[in-house]
Formats: C-alpha cells, structure tokens, sequence
C-alpha cells in the first residue's frame, strides 16, 4: 500500500477529525472539491486523488469504451488500486471516521471501492453515480450511511439507475437517502446542503456511540 499512488492534494486535519476523500468527476482534478470538502466537515483531513486515465486529455479514474459502457477489467484493477490507498491514508492518518465524497466518474470509483470494501467508509455523498452493472458487495454496509443525489432530467445518469443502485445498497443494509433535483448532471444547492446534513448526522451518531461506550 502506498499513500503516493496517485497524484493528490491533502489538507492534514485536526487531532481526532474525520478524514475525507474527495473524487472529481471526469476533466476534473485533485483540487475540485477540497473546498467543499473544509465546508462540509469543518476541522477534517482532507484528501483527494487526481484520476490517472485520461480520455482525450480529460483525467478519469477508469476507462470505458463508450459513454455508460466501462472496461470492467480496468475498473476492477483501478478499483484494487484506488482501495489500497485509501487504506494507506487511513492507516496513516488514523482518524475518528472516514468519510468519501464524488461526483460523476469520481462518484462510479467511490462506489466500486465501497462494494470492495464495505467497511472503510462510514459515510459517502455519490452525487450522480452511474452505476449501469450489478455490483458485487463483499459484505455488508450495515449503519453506514449513504447519500445519493441525482436529477430528474439527467441525460448521463438515467433515474432508473438510480433506483437500482439505492435498491442494491439497501438490500445490502445501508442507510440510503436519495436527494432529487429536477435537473439534469449539474450539481445544485440542494445537494450540497444534503451532503452537510449527512456528514453532521454522521458525527452525531459517532459522537453518541463514543459517549455509550464510556458508560
């Protein structure tokens, strides 16, 4: 495992802060949502990858060979890889939770890490996943919570896909919310402020299980 497998910008954070991996979608880079990532968990480690694919020279974290239709063999390598560092980060870092956010491609690599390994996020925001495969969980995501935000209108992540991937993620015990918009693949407010109250509802349940345990 090595915390360089990817180019990456990290923010350490505060002693006993939550760790936050960010993953831009694709064209994006590494300093995408560090931003919003201090907005969302204040005080937070934060570390976000740059996808190490380039697809006419717009970085990804996995091939495909059309729009919607992956290389299943590069996402399970890439996915191997990817899990591997966030291990080492955490591993590194040692914090009081990890939590994962992405958006688009980074948010199909945030998933495809969390169906490899259920246990390594205790909360993710995959804003307009795509995920057009039946995943593989090994395990379950039992009390970790998931949010999902997704348009209505959007042409690159069909509704119905949507619906199916909250349907494999509650059979695999998760706490999924779905936050709707009535537009397409843009991300608005209102995800945002659904992506805060999931990560602060998150501490909350943390910081009560910290107290129980003191009893």
């Amino acid at each position: 495992m090595s915390t360089d497998s990817y180019i990456h910008a990290h923010v350490p954070g505060q002693p006993g802060a939550p760790l936050i991996f960010t993953f831009h979608g694709t064209g994006g880079e590494e300093n995408q949502f560090v931003g919003l990532a201090r907005d969302l968990v204040p005080g937070a480690g934060i570390v976000s990858p740059r996808g190490d694919v380039l697809e006419m020279g717009a970085a990804r974290f996995f091939r495909r060979t059309g729009e919607g239709v992956y290389d299943m063999d590069d996402l399970a390598r890439r996915t191997e890889t990817m899990t591997q560092f966030v291990r080492a980060h955490v591993e590194a870092a040692r914090p009081s939770a990890v939590y994962g956010l992405g958006y688009s491609n980074g948010a199909n690599i945030l998933a495809s890490v969390q169906f490899a390994d259920p246990a390594l996020f205790d909360a993710t925001v995959l804003m307009h996943p795509l995920i057009p495969f039946e995943p593989k969980i090994r395990g379950d995501l039992k009390d970790k919570r998931i949010l999902i935000t997704a348009g209505r209108r959007d042409p690159i992540c069909p509704p119905d896909l949507t619906l199916r991937l909250e349907a494999y993620l509650r059979a695999a015990e998760a706490e999924v919310t779905v936050a709707w918009h009535e537009g397409g693949h843009e991300v608005r407010p209102s995800e945002i402020d659904a992506a805060r109250a999931l990560f602060e509802a998150a501490a909350k349940a943390q910081t009560t299980k910290r107290m129980e345990g003191q009893t």
